[in-house]
């Protein structure tokens, strides 16, 4: 008996430490051991459930047999004269334990096969979704500079003309020289400012140079709600800023959040009535709420989020902060944007 347990004892050992490194030569010697040992024949199993995990069958049918050989010769070794004579339901136990083993095997081989290729999909998914965040990203610093492009262009083509003239007319009045020197001074800065704005915003590909239409102002957020009223939406606009006093960088940006945010109540919650509030002034920024209830039936549009991945990639560049989340309900975007003097 002290032999038996301790031959399992090795055998256990044996099994736990080289099942996954060396799974045929484990289970053959379990299974060898198990014509001696009857407390080998538990290790011998494992070392069978092991084997069978991989799915291999050019070593699981050779194994399949040593095992039954060996069970068989133990079932004749081990047995004692006083035991009852072997019959056939000690074969067909025999066999019975034999094909749950290898089944339990095989179902643990093809689980984690099935939880192998879920985590792969999950890690190709996820890596997907980052290149999408990421070309959106890239897309809107591209928006902004083609927009960049034109504001800068009107401010240098302004400084050319009357540094041109300047340099062609040598018979204007001092007043007048000093007016057109000012007016260049003033360009000048307003051109760096606005490039400054967007320093390390990189444009690649041909088309990027190409220029844009005039880029809407703050101005024209009054015309952009009064054209989504007139396509059927619902806007109530309640604005205690003075968009008036706005610069230009910013307005444009205000104007993009605005026409986001119309953008995905139009698309998401057709039918629902959208507020937007307008707040601050110079030196405490500018705040902008924006919020729809959520729509009570399905839509067939999209929920890419691309929108407002660029628009906060937008409000970044400008130094200040986005949020968009669900309360109560309802959508609720945030915009501050810092207002300097």
């Amino acid at each position: 008996m002290v032999a038996d347990v301790a031959v399992g004892l090795v055998m256990l050992g044996v099994v736990v430490r080289y099942r996954r490194t060396h799974p045929v030569i484990v289970a053959t010697v379990t299974n060898v051991a198990g014509v001696f040992s009857a407390c080998a024949a538990g290790p011998a199993a494992l070392a069978l459930v092991s084997l069978s995990t991989r799915r291999r069958w050019r070593e699981l049918i050779p194994q399949s047999v040593v095992t039954i050989v060996c069970s068989v010769a133990g079932l004749y070794v081990l047995k004692s004269p006083s035991d009852e004579p072997i019959g056939v339901a000690d074969f067909g136990f025999l066999f019975v334990a034999l094909g749950l083993a290898v089944a339990w095997g095989l179902y643990m081989g093809s689980r984690r096969e099935l939880l192998a290729s879920w985590q792969l999909r999950a890690r190709l998914a996820e890596g997907e979704q980052h290149a999408r965040v990421r070309e959106a990203q890239v897309a809107e610093r591209t928006r902004i500079a083609r927009e960049m492009h034109d504001v800068l262009a009107h401010r240098i083509s302004t400084i050319g003309m009357h540094a041109g003239a300047l340099a062609f007319r040598d018979d204007l009045p001092p007043e007048q020289i000093r007016e057109t020197a000012q007016t260049i001074q003033e360009t000048s800065h307003l051109a760096l400012t606005e490039l400054r704005e967007v320093l390390g915003v990189l444009r690649e590909g041909p088309g990027d140079a190409d220029p844009e239409p005039p880029q809407a102002t703050v101005d024209d957020i009054h015309e952009l709600i009064e054209e989504n009223r007139r396509s059927g939406m619902r806007i109530d606009v309640d604005c205690d800023a003075d968009l008036a006093e706005l610069p230009d960088v910013l307005g444009r940006t205000l104007y993009r959040c605005v026409q986001e945010a119309l953008t995905n109540a139009r698309k998401h919650a057709p039918a629902s009535r959208v507020r937007i509030a307008m707040s601050g002034g110079v030196g405490d920024g500018l705040d902008l709420l924006v919020v729809n209830p959520l729509s009570v039936a399905a839509t067939a549009a999209p929920e890419s989020g691309f929108g407002l991945v660029g628009l906060a990639e937008r409000v970044a560049l400008h130094g200040g902060r986005q949020s968009a989340r669900t309360v109560d309900r309802a959508f609720e975007l945030r915009v501050w944007l810092p207002w300097q003097a």
